[in-house]
């Protein structure tokens, strides 16, 4: 079974764009090659204020998304580096 892709708004802010575009193509072939097929083994589970969602590691980066299992989707909340994306505003 094969899931479709959502980007929610706020992951589409500045600092995706801040990215440097070989990395970003990097990402969207890792989303659309993992999160597609199996984004349950691809990714790893989230603890505490970020339980229900899951991680994928792509190389310092990291995507963190939901799956919608009902409806067969993953939506992407945010994309940023690792240092970066799990800081609380």
């Amino acid at each position: 079974m094969k899931y479709r892709i959502f980007y929610d708004l706020a992951s589409k802010n500045k600092d995706f764009e801040r990215i440097p575009s070989s990395i970003r193509e990097i990402i969207k072939k890792a989303i659309q090659k993992k999160l597609t097929i199996d984004p349950v083994n691809f990714g790893k589970p989230l603890r505490y204020s970020l339980k229900g969602y899951r991680s994928l590691r792509v190389g310092e980066y990291r995507v963190i998304y939901k799956i919608d299992e009902d409806k067969v989707i993953v939506i992407i909340v945010d994309i940023d580096h690792r240092k970066d994306i799990y800081e609380i505003d």
